[in-house]
């Protein structure tokens, strides 16, 4: 045995399993990690005025989008980005549940993360929030995500930092995420996906019985992280590494106790959910789809939170989320953008996105008609919401779909198509050999990190970069 093992074996075994105990209960308080420095602040909401308050939401969707080619008959109708110029655009059918709020948003293409442009689309989702080398293979390194780095801005003016959730619940695996969300160190934040569970959380599971079971004797844990301390010095530097880790979590631990005790004594938000199917799965994916939007929506409106991400679905096909076709009489989800060589493949196809785009769409709406609380307008109009995916074309790493929608009060001029790649929309059906994204490609999106930037700074948050990226986008 090793002098770093026996030293190891030293350590008082309870108090790690202890600390470790206690950073692995918090399923309610997971995506507060990037809030961490600004806990000590004052009490809870105590500065900020209602009519100042800014929220930032984020919806994906995996598998790209349809894409025929100009020639294709189903271009018309089935080619998800619009056709037309900047204002006098048209949506085809793959949108047209948002054509009412045409004025409430803008869609982008033309923009990508120049880390994983030439990756297949199946690993992308990890990077889409973080624009991080995340690579097609071999050593994964991520950064923080876009909603916990506004998140670290304001997540402790409310009970939750931040709201993660996705169809699949959990992390998932490098390249196979299951949530957008990603901490200051670019671990991954465990998404929930029991509809039942993250209403409890939001509105049943007091901050009080919150704050009993994180409870943690402070002089054990000084007692560990002393021990740590000393420890660190003799180990090797991947051991550190390690050790590192487990600490930044005992840490966060502390935080998120501190954080519990702040808030217990204020009551939880009283919410109706008789219109909600809170025990819906992915197998009733119009009742599951509904619940997961309005969640996002609740806590909003109850101020609980003023971050979210919902990953719709899984690359790739693996998970609960590829049963959602089943909703318009298909049975899987991915399988439509590998057919749409077939004959109505781009219908079928499209048809999917229609569906996804009326539930998004269905959020907007529904912030659109409910008032600001105590401020002006409506809460669309202080809520700016991300709705798209991190491929276009089949498998293509390039030209994200996007929409923005809300936000004018931050400042966003919408009822625009902004076309950064101008006529260079590859597509097309697969039908063997080199997929798009091994293809050579002469002209290069615009970075992507441009327009988070912007999004970070009209949000209120004073970031000099993003994703490497220095400068923002002028036309939003």
């Amino acid at each position: 045995m090793t002098r770093n093992h026996i030293q190891l074996a030293s350590l008082d075994r309870r108090r790690f399993l202890r600390g470790s105990a206690v950073a692995l209960a918090l399923p309610w308080f997971e995506s507060v990690a990037s809030a961490a420095p600004r806990l000590g602040a004052g009490s809870p909401s105590s500065t900020d005025k209602p009519a100042k308050r800014k929220r930032f939401a984020t919806v994906y969707f995996p598998d790209g989008v349809p894409m025929p080619l100009a020639e294709d008959p189903a271009y018309g109708d089935w080619s998800w980005f619009p056709h037309g110029g900047r204002k006098d655009f048209k949506l085809t059918k793959c949108l047209t549940p948002l054509e009412s709020l045409r004025q409430e948003m803008t869609i982008v293409s033309g923009m990508s993360h120049p880390t994983v442009r030439a990756v297949h689309g199946h690993s992308n989702a990890d990077q889409f929030l973080t624009g991080g080398l995340t690579g097609g293979t071999g050593e994964y390194q991520n950064s923080i995500s876009l909603d916990q780095s506004f998140a670290a801005a304001v997540g402790d003016q409310t009970r939750h930092s931040s709201l993660v959730m996705s169809t699949d619940g959990g992390t998932g695996t490098p390249r196979g995420a299951h949530t957008l969300s990603f901490d200051r160190n670019g671990r991954a934040i465990p998404a929930q996906h029991r509809p039942k569970k993250i209403f409890d959380s939001l509105f049943v599971t007091s901050s009080r019985q919150a704050a009993g079971r994180l409870a943690i004797s402070q002089s054990a844990l000084d007692e560990l992280l002393d021990d740590a301390k000393s420890l660190r010095r003799t180990l090797p530097a991947g051991d550190q590494e390690a050790l590192d880790e487990y600490l930044d979590a005992v840490r966060e631990t502390e935080l998120k106790v501190e954080k519990a005790k702040r808030w217990r004594d204020i009551p939880l938000p009283t919410v109706k959910a008789d219109h909600m199917r809170l025990d819906a799965t992915p197998d009733d994916p119009q009742n599951y789809l509904e619940a997961m939007f309005e969640l996002i929506y609740l806590a909003f409106r109850t101020d609980s939170t003023r971050t979210a991400t919902y990953q719709i679905g899984r690359e790739n096909g693996i998970g609960h989320s590829d049963h959602l076709a089943r909703s318009i009489g298909f049975p899987l989800a991915h399988e439509l953008s590998h057919e749409t060589k077939n004959p109505g493949g781009w219908k079928n196809f499209g048809l999917y996105s229609a569906f996804l785009a009326e539930h998004f769409g269905r959020l907007v709406t529904r912030l659109k008609e409910t008032p600001e609380p105590g401020g002006e307008g409506n809460m669309l109009d202080h809520t700016l919401l991300l709705f798209g995916s991190a491929s276009s074309a089949f498998h293509l790493s390039r030209n994200y779909p996007l929409v923005l929608a809300g936000g004018k009060s931050m400042g966003f001029q919408h009822g625009q198509y902004l076309n950064f790649a101008g006529g260079d929309m590859f597509g097309g059906p697969w039908s063997g050999g080199k997929e798009p994204w091994q293809q050579e490609f002469t002209e290069e999106d615009r970075p992507l990190g441009e327009l988070y930037l912007t999004l970070l700074h009209r949000l209120g948050v004073d970031a000099k970069s993003f994703a490497g990226c220095t400068q923002g986008v002028a036309e939003i």
